[in-house]
């Protein structure tokens, strides 16, 4: 299908933030073309957050074949290399000969697909487990020190109290033996064709949107959202690990423990899903260049 060209030639790009509308267009696309559709969203990947990562239902999932929805544990930090890896065993494999379409709101999963973005080797999680018991035992600054010394140039850009990128940036040396910064300077190969990709992002009216997040938060919590939260929270997660930062998830689980009330929590959860819409808007609207279609909703 391919033609001998460089990445899967049948792909359609669906960018966009939240609430903005891109389930119902990728499956109205789907429906067009007969395109399977794949998870472009870093929340929509995890498993028990269905309504609050506003996963699609299983009406709309039995629209059209959908991959990498709900497919990893809450337990796992699931990054932009694992997901690009899982991108390319379908594009290779059981969706090399069809059309797809690949939708969410993660800027850097559509950099990543087009080539631009750097691929982080995989780390063990016993690794990643015991760095992090020594970065609680020794601190941040004892491990930005360690790092100086296989990664200066990692360590002169990360501040010793940052404990999260200190972390990330010696599990990537120790797991590969070859510094962050070398593997952030080199590129990866497009997952798709660059020419014959079509490239759609929604930019919708902002007012529109506000309100859009609004009403979809209430739903949620009318549906399954706290129970959602409280099967995460009997899970008895590292609260490092991103399913935790999800979007409700402190909101509710402040709710839940008496901090808050139920109008407080959704006031402060649709406040910072429309702050992370306007994060979204702007950077794809700075990132994507002008092969990308801007699309009214």
């Amino acid at each position: 299908m391919n033609d001998g060209k460089k990445g899967h030639g049948a792909a359609t790009l669906l960018a966009g933030p939240t609430a903005s509308g891109k389930t119902a267009l990728a499956i109205e696309l789907a429906a067009q073309s007969g395109a399977a559709v794949i998870n472009a969203d870093s929340m929509q990947v995890y498993d028990v957050l269905d309504h609050l990562t506003a996963r699609p239902k299983p009406s709309e999932l039995g629209l059209a074949p959908h991959y990498l929805f709900g497919h990893v544990s809450p337990a796992d930090a699931y990054s932009t290399g694992r997901w690009l890896r899982d991108v390319e065993k379908l594009l290779t494999g059981p969706l090399a000969d069809r059309p797809v379409i690949i939708v969410g709101g993660t800027g850097l999963y559509f950099r990543a697909l087009e080539g631009g973005l750097s691929i982080m080797p995989s780390v063990p999680q016993a690794l990643r487990e015991r760095l992090r018991e020594r970065c609680e035992d020794e601190g941040a600054a004892a491990l930005h020190a360690e790092l100086a010394v296989c990664d200066p140039a990692a360590a002169k850009a990360i501040s010793p109290n940052d404990a999260q990128r200190v972390l990330r940036a010696l599990e990537i040396f120790e797991a590969s033996g070859v510094p962050l910064t070398e593997h952030q300077s080199r590129q990866g190969d497009p997952l798709v064709d660059a020419e014959r990709t079509r490239r759609l992002v929604l930019m919708p009216n902002r007012e529109w949107l506000r309100e859009r997040i609004a009403l979809r938060f209430d739903a949620m919590m009318a549906g399954h959202a706290v129970d959602e939260v409280k099967q995460l929270l009997s899970m008895k997660l590292d609260p490092a690990v991103p399913a935790m930062k999800a979007i409700g998830v402190s909101q509710i689980t402040a709710m839940l423990d008496g901090q808050i009330d139920k109008d407080e929590a959704i006031r402060q959860s649709v406040n910072a899903t429309r702050q992370y819409a306007k994060r979204q808007t702007t950077w794809f609207r700075n990132q994507l260049g002008p092969k990308w279609e801007r699309l009214d909703t």
